[in-house]
């Protein structure tokens, strides 16, 4: 088990099987060292977080989406790494989705729940650049969608 992985299951997290795409693309391309990763949705075993944060979901439960993307991003990240986590040198960047209410403004406090996630995991290597967008939707109504680019070790 990879030192990310300990870390996680320390926070009670364990990774799924990632989910398989649902149109034309591809779940990560890796260019160089770089690895960049598709958008991952606020889904888990039980459905996810779906709705309009502001509206149907409130600001905790959109950090709860949140966290659910970079659980998803991570195990992503374990296919890429050929199961190998202990491979990432660094999270370059998250790209983050709010489906946001016309009066929800708290996008960055959204995301925080996926940044929490890469922090918790890697460390200090978990520490990335960032955006936070609220969109009018998102695919399948989920709440939260966060892309990511990862440098991996050869």
């Amino acid at each position: 088990m990879s030192k990310a992985e300990q870390r996680l299951a320390a926070a009670g997290i364990s990774l799924p099987d990632p989910v398989a795409p649902i149109a034309n693309y591809v779940p990560f391309v890796q260019s160089g060292p770089l690895v960049y990763i598709s958008g991952q949705v606020s889904l888990d075993a039980g459905g996810g977080v779906t709705g309009i944060v502001g509206v149907d979901v409130d600001l905790a439960g959109a950090v709860r989406a949140a966290r659910l993307c970079g659980v998803n991003l991570v195990a992503q990240m374990r296919v890429a790494c050929g199961g190998d986590l202990d491979r990432v040198v660094r999270v370059v960047k998250l790209g983050g989705f709010v489906q946001a209410g016309p009066e929800f403004f708290d996008i960055p406090a959204v995301i925080n729940g996926c940044s929490d996630v890469m922090v918790e995991a890697f460390g200090e290597a978990g520490r990335h650049a960032r955006s936070a967008v609220g969109v009018y939707r998102l695919p399948r109504n989920f709440a939260v969608e966060v892309d990511a680019v990862v440098e991996i070790a050869e």
